[in-house]
């Protein structure tokens, strides 16, 4: 089937036996179960973003998708509201939550890229009512939005009549998500290839200390210019920080990618993912408003797991006293 608008692919269309809902219900609650890990790990004492209320509703609806799988294998046929459900109705919630998946990478990286362009200069306090509301209805928006979109393609629509009449569950595999992380991937190439000679040096600079109970990276090497204004050695450093938390992601999506790997929209958007490419977006915005940076302790906190502090303070730990300043570490 064609479906360009849609950015989707369809892969392995099958007439799958609907019995798979089991092993569909294994998944959902794993992928559930790491939506609640990555969230109750995150640092809370950060800004509010547009990302962060996202991936909330985003583990909001793969609760539901849970409990409405569990709900429909456990009575397999009944009727509430009129309405029968039946295992088949397991496959057509999955493929409509998948559908919807598929489409949302890039609205909601183009949304959280504007948002942190726009907020993270700007001095730390807290959010207020209004901020909190518009994150809110922004949020809203987009699922309304692509779920409209999404019922109103005439192929998808089609595709979803035929398979009800024929009892197939085909996986639908997301062309944005391809794209985005051969995207990120290539930025970071890019960027590692730039800063290789300042990587390695400050790289083998590293000593781990002690700073108040707390482990702590000091690194000795003494960049030649403010970050501020030498981007090269701000490169170096927000490329650091980045890897530093999200080198074994890297190499996962290297790794799909070199596989070829079809993972099914409805499994491929997941909060860690999410995280992920949220600290990508904090590094570009950082990259692009240096300049603007205000260096106070608030500045630091836009990142649930992510300490980008290191990136901007400026500091030269010639001697031990002078490394052990709080401005002058990472935090582990």
């Amino acid at each position: 089937m064609s479906c360009a608008n849609c950015s989707l692919q369809y892969y392995n269309q099958l007439n799958q036996p609907l019995e798979a809902s089991c092993m569909l219900l294994l998944i959902m609650l794993g992928k559930v179960s790491l939506n609640l890990f990555m969230l109750g790990v995150r640092r809370w004492d950060v800004k509010q973003s547009f990302m962060g209320y996202f991936c909330i509703s985003l583990a909001l609806l793969d609760f539901t998708l849970l409990v409405n799988i569990a709900f429909i294998s456990y009575f397999e046929d009944f009727a509430l509201w009129g309405v029968r459900f039946t295992k088949y109705h397991i496959c057509l919630f999955t493929q409509i939550i998948s559908l919807m998946y598929g489409v949302l990478h890039y609205p909601v990286c183009l949304v959280s890229v504007l948002d942190y362009y726009m907020t993270i200069a700007q001095p730390p306090k807290p959010a207020s009512i209004g901020q909190r509301l518009l994150y809110i209805l922004a949020v809203i928006f987009i699922w309304i939005s692509v779920l409209f979109y999404i019922l109103k393609v005439p192929a998808v629509s089609a595709e979803l009549e035929i398979q009800n009449h024929f009892f197939t569950c085909p996986f639908y595999i997301s062309v944005q998500s391809y794209w985005l992380s051969l995207a990120i991937l290539f930025v970071i190439g890019v960027a590692l290839v730039i800063c290789w000679s300042e990587v390695i040096t400050m790289v083998r600079s590293v000593r781990i200390i002690s700073f108040t109970s707390v482990t702590v990276l000091i690194f000795s090497y003494a960049s030649d210019c403010d970050c501020t204004v030498c981007k090269k050695q701000l490169l170096t450093r927000l490329l650091i920080c980045f890897l530093g938390t999200w080198t074994p992601f890297v190499f996962l999506q290297m790794i799909i990618l070199l596989l070829g790997a079809q993972i099914p929209a409805y499994m491929e958007m997941n909060v860690p993912w999410l995280y992920f490419i949220n600290s990508f977006l904090i590094a570009t915005a950082y990259w692009f408003r240096c300049h603007d940076i205000q260096l106070t302790e608030g500045m630091w906190s836009a990142d649930p797991f992510v300490s980008w502090k290191f990136c901007f303070i400026p500091f030269n730990n010639q001697n031990t006293e002078q490394a052990e300043k709080p401005g002058t570490v990472i935090i582990c």
